[in-house]
Formats: C-alpha cells, sequence, structure tokens
C-alpha cells in the first residue's frame, strides 16, 4: 500500500471514545519496548508520528491512526512493563480486553514481538487470547537488523513453536531500519479489508 496520508485522530480509553466510522481496523499489540512505535512510523513512512520513547510503557491509551481515509491502525498499551502499579496495568488490562472483544471493526491483531528472543510468557498468553476469541492475528517479527540474515529461520523456528502458532496465521520479518518486511506485512493487512 501506499501510504499518502496518516494522522493520529483519537486517544481514547472507553468505547464511547472509539471514531464513528466503519472503516476496518488494525489493533497493534506488543510488549513495552518491542518496537511498536518504530513499525507504525515505518509502515506509514512518517519520522514521529508515533511518539518513539525511551521509556516504555509510554502508550498508556488506544491511539487510533486514520490511514489513507481508509483504516485505522489502533497502538495498545504496551505490556510486561514492570515499572506500572498492578491497579493501572489491570486497568489497561480491561481496557485493551474490552476493545478487542467488542469492536466490530476489528479485523485483525498485529502481534509484535521481538525476533532476536524467544517470546515472552507475556506474548505467549496475548496470542492464546487472541486465538482463544477468534480473532485474526499476524506475528510481526522486528528488529531483524539487528542478527545476521543467515540467523533468521532459526529465530523464527523459535518464535513458531514458542507462541504454538495456528496454521494460518502468517508471520513477518520485520525491520524498521531496512524497511525489511513492510510490503510484505501491507500486503497482509490489506488482504483483511
Amino acid at each position: 500500500m501506499k501510504v499518502t496520508s496518516s494522522d493520529i485522530v483519537i486517544s481514547a480509553v472507553k468505547p464511547a471514545q472509539y471514531p464513528e466510522t466503519d472503516l476496518p481496523e488494525f489493533a497493534l499489540a506488543g510488549r513495552s519496548n518491542v518496537g511498536k512505535s518504530s513499525f507504525i512510523n515505518k509502515m506509514l513512512n512518517r519520522k514521529g508520528l508515533a511518539r518513539i520513547s525511551s521509556k516504555p510503557g509510554k502508550t498508556q491509551t488506544l491511539n487510533f491512526y486514520l490511514i489513507n481515509e481508509i483504516l485505522h491502525f489502533v497502538d495498545v498499551p504496551g505490556y510486561g512493563y514492570a515499572k506500572v502499579s498492578k491497579t493501572e496495568r489491570a486497568a489497561w488490562g480491561r481496557m485493551i480486553e474490552t476493545y478487542f472483544t467488542t469492536r466490530e471493526q476489528l479485523r485483525a491483531v498485529v502481534l509484535i514481538v521481538d525476533l532476536r528472543h524467544p517470546p515472552t510468557e507475556d506474548d505467549v498468553m496475548m496470542y492464546g487470547f487472541l486465538k482463544h476469541y477468534g480473532i485474526p492475528c499476524l506475528i510481526v517479527a522486528t528488529k531483524a537488523d539487528k542478527i545476521p540474515k543467515g540467523k533468521w529461520q532459526k529465530h523464527l523456528k523459535v518464535t513458531r513453536e514458542a507462541l504454538n502458532l495456528e496454521a494460518g496465521d502468517q508471520m513477518v520479518i520485520f525491520s524498521s531500519e531496512t524497511g525489511e518486511g513492510k510490503d510484505k506485512a501491507w500486503s497482509i493487512i490489506e488482504s483483511y479489508i
């Protein structure tokens, strides 16, 4: 997809604040600091649209990005970050669960994992949650530029096995530095529209 326009339209914490459109939505989930903002910026050809923070756990709302006036990316708070109170984490969990389980416009979740490391317990839990609710899922393994190309398949195998990836769920190797996987990720996302 050639992105010609993209903007953040609203940051929401409850359904009453979600955009009132029928446009397809794609949620971006992943642990704090996995590179969700970098993924968004690379996919949208924008340098600072999604703010990249050195402090993980910065996203605390559902951030809706309107792309080409035809779809939304929805950035959800990262999980697995320890410096947030249990109460706050529980509130984020409820906010995300409400969005994932009630939003009719949600077409798929892009689950972002770090290719360099085996998926965390939280990644496995999130994938299990999506499968339980029958939510289509695309796995994006980021930071591919940080490991030699010859080791990509080995790392993918570890990720596939740790998540117990179901047939039909696709995985894309991605680098926000080099653009690796960008076209493939877009073509999979477009297939859900």
